[in-house]
């Protein structure tokens, strides 16, 4: 099949910087067979987003994620710079065995949603704002101003939403130290969710017709169909200076002037 051939593909040719990943559900429902496809999209030096893995998963369990990584690997991915995804998976546990230098950065869009679940309804509206306001603010010393007025407001409250926030802090200001041009892409990992939009709305008119390498081989298919329409990676120019290390700081490349003073 297609999608075997695909998935053995060799990945060395490439440098890969950036990577994004999460567990999408698809629509095969199952009494215990819902279908959770564990999904990353790298994106190279050249600035080209491309899937890297469609693959059947447990609900995000850590030994899910540690197979898809570990096939990464030996088809030849190197250690990419940044890894972006949703707290709750499994993905991190095993990102930390395959690549340990891999930074790591916790999805906005996820965090949002998970924090403004511990809130009742008519707080959410000002509460989403606060949190806009961190991961919108211009450096990180901003955001952790933002970050603690926001735990200071709703700590006696509503710990459990504070506590959701807090526990993944570090991880959610990673972008802060790459390139300001590629941060509305990094700091979520709505590159994954947009390009599921359209398999999610075309696998809900089949579900219940597919097996699950079935509903698998679509998903890749439809995914295939979407990478072409991708644009480069804003910026991407920068991701030259990434892949030699330059320390951004708060987004902005230091000055010569400033690297040869230090």
């Amino acid at each position: 099949m297609e999608h075997d051939a695909w998935r053995k593909a060799n990945l060395g040719r490439d440098e890969w910087v950036y990577v994004w990943a999460d567990g999408i559900y698809s629509g095969l429902h199952g009494a215990a067979d819902r279908l959770c496809a564990l999904v990353v999209i790298g994106v190279n030096a050249r600035g080209e987003k491309h899937f890297l893995a469609i693959e059947d998963g447990v609900r995000e369990s850590t030994q899910s994620w540690r197979e898809v990584l570990l096939g990464l690997k030996s088809r030849g991915l190197n250690a990419p710079k940044l890894a972006v995804g949703d707290g709750a998976m499994g993905f991190w546990a095993a990102l930390e065995e395959v690549y340990p230098t891999t930074r790591q950065q916790r999805c906005w869009v996820h965090k949002t949603g998970n924090v403004l679940n511990y809130l009742p309804k008519r707080s959410q509206p000002k509460a989403k704002k606060a949190l806009h306001d961190i991961w919108q603010a211009e450096t990180r010393e901003d955001a952790r101003k933002e970050f603690d007025l926001f735990v200071d407001t709703y700590e006696a409250k509503y710990p459990k939403a504070v506590e959701c926030l807090v526990k993944d802090r570090d991880e959610l200001l990673t972008f802060y130290d790459f390139p300001a041009q590629h941060w509305q892409s990094i700091r979520t990992s709505n590159p994954i969710e947009s390009a599921f939009a359209t398999i999610r709305h075309r696998t809900k008119r089949t579900r219940g017709c597919l097996s699950r390498d079935g509903m698998l081989h679509m998903m890749f298919k439809l995914g295939q169909c979407a990478e072409k329409s991708w644009r480069k990676l804003r910026g991407f120019a920068h991701l030259a200076d990434v892949i030699e290390g330059v320390d951004f700081i708060n987004g902005i490349k230091p000055s010569t002037q400033n690297q040869a003073a230090a």
